[in-house]
């Protein structure tokens, strides 16, 4: 189809002006993520402290200002407690929300990140919170003057499936126990196997002569590993691997269908950066928005706008989650019969925990997009809505005419977002799933320390943080509508959550200078009866106390009364809910299956 839209890449803050303040892993992705997106500010670095702000202006909006903080304030938040109950800074927010024991299953203790996931997730939640403000004044609503996010919330949101799994009425699909990739070569290569077909798993492995036992009783580890953050298959498997060379390995992946991918360094993706943003904006034609059956509030700035989601596993359907989380009406492209992974266990009430961590208040229709009239059908549903957002295979819009320019001749208004695996941005890109885009992009370096052998997190580090840059482009997109008068094309991809990530490792790395953490970095104390995690400043200084025979309690105590942060490591996960660290935060949905607390907060 001969198409008359045309694009150009715009800015959607130019114009506007923003202040930073606050600790550097924070502010600093807030910093980065507005001049991306054609703010302005003097020329300075973000300001350090414990707590900090961000305040963004100009252009006729009134100022919104941006708080963010490492933890809510609640009780134990004195500044002799080092925060609300130990939570002042990267290592002990992961320690208390979960995210340590979750990241630590493959190895069977608990293991920080040695990259900042929550200050990058907190940061790109702060940007969200900053244009969903914005874009509620430019719809005339009552729009908030003050937005929150904190640290411990974000790292809530990153164990929010693993939390509602361990909540759910029946166990576990899936043992709970260590193993998982990379695998390594004979010439020791270290790389990652991915299929989404247990065929395709299946011949991959007898093509290396593994034994047949093994392929069979490893499958199911291996497809759940998304899901339990780790996968306990046979070590046949990895001595397989070990027998040949990598040539052999990549002709195996070729002829059974399966991929691999070898783990770069940092410093390999340092040198073939490209430069590009996280996103990209495109104006398509210019169309006025349909009337909005609500105005926006200060606590719902997205009242009234409708998005249409056609998300498949966690990336686009967490970013559709979170636009919902800000007021928006979400709808669910589910093909016949429904989203099968309605059905995954463990479930509650008779649904899945972890669907319903993403998908809870969203409604669904269904509609089968290789059907012609279902396409009709669903152009015409996207002839009212405000956003469409998918994250279909590259290529798979254009080829079922639902493209941004198809939806533009139907709705010109319309944001068309698409959240990939590689933004096209790599000709040798392998399969654009999580642990592929770790492997590929030196995450497996980044989230392990000097000492420990590269390997990717087995936790859907950059799903979840895929997600959340997806929904920050929906919210720029969205702007950019208001401000234009134009239809928006908005993309978004794991590789840029990857570079988001590891930016910091990467400028490192670029500079010659090592861009791995210490050895020993974020490993937690343990205690007579659990673990304890010195903050980041003062794990050195807390090495040099015994804490093995103090119950973990006493031993944040100690380390206290020497002035020190510590937190206690959260390992069970059912108990954050009784967890005085988090009082009141974690509720129940209709279904019974635990919900995190949203992770902004607008007055």
């Amino acid at each position: 189809m001969a198409s008359s839209v045309t694009t150009q890449t715009v800015r959607p803050l130019g114009t506007l002006r923003f202040e930073t303040s606050g600790p550097p892993g924070i502010a600093g992705v807030v910093d980065r993520h507005l001049r991306l997106l054609g703010a302005t500010t003097p020329p300075r670095a973000p300001g350090e402290g414990p707590a900090g702000t961000a305040v963004l202006s100009g252009d006729g909006f009134t100022a919104v200002e941006a708080a963010m903080t490492w933890a809510v304030d609640g009780p134990g938040s004195a500044a002799a407690d080092g925060g609300r109950h130990g939570m002042s800074d990267e290592a002990t927010v992961q320690a208390a929300t979960g995210v340590m024991a979750v990241h630590g299953r493959r190895d069977g203790a608990p293991r920080g990140l040695a990259a900042d996931w929550t200050a990058a997730a907190t940061g790109v939640l702060t940007v969200q919170g900053l244009l969903a403000a914005l874009l509620a004044q430019a719809r005339g609503g009552t729009a908030p003057a003050r937005v929150g996010t904190s640290a411990d919330r974000a790292g809530l949101l990153a164990v929010s499936q693993y939390l509602a799994a361990a909540g759910a009425d029946e166990g576990e699909a899936a043992e709970l126990a260590p193993g998982g990739p990379p695998f390594t070569t004979a010439d020791g290569v270290l790389f990652e196997l991915e299929t989404l077909d247990p065929g395709a798993w299946a011949a991959f492995w007898r093509a290396l002569d593994a034994p047949a036992a093994a392929i069979r009783a490893g499958w199911r580890p291996f497809q759940f590993r998304y899901a339990t953050a780790c996968a306990p298959f046979p070590a046949a498997l990895h001595g397989t691997t070990r027998g040949h060379g990598w040539e052999r390995v990549r002709r195996a992946a070729a002829l059974s269908g399966a991929e691999v991918c070898a783990l770069r360094t940092l410093a390999e993706r340092a040198a073939e950066q490209d430069g590009a943003d996280p996103w990209e904006f495109g104006l398509l034609r210019p169309g006025a928005p349909a009337a909005a059956g609500s105005t926006p509030t200060a606590v719902r700035p997205l009242a009234g706008l409708t998005v249409l989601e056609a998300g498949r596993r966690i990336q686009a359907p967490l970013a559709a989650h979170l636009l919902g989380l800000l007021g928006a009406d979400v709808i669910r492209i589910e093909p016949p019969g429904g989203d099968p992974l309605r059905g995954m266990p463990p479930a509650c009430s008779g649904v899945s925990a972890r669907w319903l961590a993403l998908n809870r208040g969203k409604r669904a229709v269904e509609i089968d997009i290789k059907s012609p009239d279902d396409r009709s059908r669903l152009r015409e549903m996207a002839a009212g809505a405000d956003v469409f957002l998918h994250n279909w295979a590259p290529g798979k819009a254009a080829e079922l005419g639902l493209d941004a320019e198809d939806f533009a001749a139907v709705n010109p208004a319309l944001v068309h977002a698409y959240t990939s695996g590689w933004a096209g941005r790599l000709a040798d890109a392998p399969m654009g799933t999580d642990f592929m885009v770790q492997a590929r992009t030196g995450v497996g370096e980044a989230v392990r320390p000097h000492g420990e052998p590269p390997a990717p997190s087995l936790m859907t580090l950059l799903d979840v943080l895929g997600g959340l840059l997806g929904a920050e482009a929906v919210l720029a997109g969205l702007l950019l509508r208001e401000r234009t008068g134009h239809g928006v094309r908005v993309d978004s991809s794991l590789l840029g959550a990857a570079d988001t990530l590891t930016a910091p490792a990467l400028r490192r790395a670029a500079r010659g200078a090592d861009p791995r953490r210490p050895e020993g970095f974020r490993r937690p104390r343990p205690t007579a009866d659990g673990w304890v995690a010195p903050g980041d400043a003062c794990a050195a200084a807390a090495a040099a106390y015994d804490l093995r025979e103090l119950s973990t309690e006493d031993a944040v105590r100690q380390l206290r009364g020497h002035g020190l942060t510590a937190t206690a490591v959260t390992t069970d996960l059912s108990a954050l809910h009784h967890d005085p660290r988090f009082a009141g935060s974690i509720s129940r949905d209709a279904h019974g299956a635990p919900a995190v607390p949203d992770p902004w907060s607008f007055a």
